[in-house]
């Protein structure tokens, strides 16, 4: 079986993975030269660096390169750094993770049914977000009777769904109970103990040095990120940082210079079906097999991604200002940090279908479904359909990032598919019936 699979893979996939921080640069390259990544990438092992480098362009109007200390917004990784700051005011006697909202905003529906803990781990009810009303120029006041009105999705915890605006509160729940702004507590409190001189939280005024500006994509090129009004858009988002500051916080987190072992203990746990600790996911399903604390982040531009697999020492950051899928390109730095097959990204291009095999093609390969409807083949559902570009290889049309090869016996039976994600190969055999 072995030799079959190997045999039959596109000449693209690099063998032996000796070279890790060669093959990291390729990769990386590609993404450049293939899907036009811009932004700054950080790998490392065990503190030594395997890939440190920046790409692309800070500034397109004045064709400004991003460099290793440029700055680029974090989106939702910001919500580590929030959930940060409450647990060391846990820590302080401050407030309890059992207090309810209802003790700093009496005036919220449900108040007195939602906690600390629930907020933390994404199990309040509350909605997802306000994307609206962030691009909007109303005050922090009357953004919170806009947010007060939204309606809850669910019954606070009885279940977990990713929310925005239980974040957004927690940010003000810091100001309320230390008694200083978000963007003071988290300077003083975390980011200047953990050396990040290269961090903070945006607002609407304040010129920042090296900053990356934000560029949306379209289908006729880039163009500017709509503006964001950073007056209220806290806890969630907000923060801003360099790639090496990340990795100093990476470190940090290691140890107890912010965090007690006993705090850290309950922020990377899991607390629900959803794998929610406080501020990160736990082992999420992209994790390669290994442990991994880690968050994404992506808004109007942006996109991040910051990955901890803390039993093997390995970090992995991906920052960009261009919209570029950072946490598909950390999920394939990651695999060739462990030494799994890959391939280099390439220009998919759809080829005449031979339909007369997907007959052949259609079934269960583990817990991905091929399914056959009207001639043609789809990933899952009916949403997300293959598109050919060899006999036995197809690409998702909704992303050509993700491809599906299938294997065939000697005698033309198809048992088992690779599927890629991120230039990362995965064998999964076909079930039996």
């Amino acid at each position: 079986m072995k030799l079959i699979i190997t045999t039959m893979l596109f000449p693209i996939l690099i063998f032996g993975q000796k070279e890790i921080p060669t093959n990291l640069a390729k990769y990386m390259q590609a993404q450049v030269e293939v899907n036009h990544f811009s932004g700054t990438v950080l790998v490392t092992k065990n503190g030594s660096v395997l890939l440190k480098k920046s790409y692309g362009l800070a500034d397109r109007e004045w064709n400004i390169k991003n460099t290793i200390d440029t700055k680029f917004q974090l989106a939702s990784v910001t919500k580590q750094f929030t959930a940060a700051a409450i647990l060391l005011l846990v820590e302080r006697g401050k407030l309890s993770l059992n207090d309810r909202l209802s003790k700093f905003f009496p005036d919220y529906p449900k108040a007195d049914s939602v906690t600390i803990h629930m907020l933390l781990s994404h199990s309040s009810g509350l909605a997802m977000g306000f994307k609206e009303l962030a691009l909007s120029t109303v005050s922090p006041d009357s953004a919170y009777s806009e947010i007060k009105r939204m309606p809850y999705e669910f019954s606070p915890g009885i279940k977990s769904a990713y929310s925005n605006i239980g974040y957004y509160l927690l940010g003000r729940i810091i100001e309320k109970v230390s008694g200083e702004k978000y963007a003071v507590f988290l300077r003083e409190n975390i980011f200047e103990k953990a050396g990040m001189k290269h961090t903070g939280v945006s607002n609407n005024d304040s010129i920042i040095s090296k900053k990356a500006k934000v560029y949306c994509r379209t289908e006729t090129g880039f163009i500017h990120n709509p503006y964001i009004n950073w007056g209220f858009n806290i806890g969630h988002d907000g923060v801003y940082s360099t790639v090496e500051d990340l990795a100093l916080w990476d470190n940090a987190l290691y140890g107890t210079t912010i965090l007690s072992e006993e705090t850290k203990k309950g922020m990377f746990t899991s607390h629900n079906d959803e794998n929610w600790g406080y501020g990160f996911v736990i082992n999420p399903f992209y994790n390669h097999g290994h442990q991994l604390v880690a968050h994404d982040g992506g808004f109007l531009g942006t996109m991040t991604s910051f990955n901890r697999f803390t039993d093997d020492k390995l970090f992995v950051t991906v920052l960009s200002n261009n919209e570029s899928q950072s946490y598909i390109i950390a999920y394939g730095l990651s695999g060739i940090a462990f030494q799994k097959d890959f391939e280099l990204p390439y220009t998919h291009s759809q080829t005449k279908a031979d339909t007369a095999a997907y007959d052949n093609y259609a079934g269960k390969y583990g817990e991905t479904e091929i399914l056959k409807i009207n001639g043609k083949l789809y990933y899952n559902s009916v949403e997300m359909e293959l598109l050919p570009e060899s006999k036995t290889k197809f690409f998702r049309a909704d992303n050509n990032d993700r491809t599906i090869e299938f294997i065939l016996d000697d005698f033309g039976t198809c048992i088992c598919i690779i599927r890629t994600k991120g230039g990362i190969k995965e064998v999964v055999n076909r079930n039996r019936e």
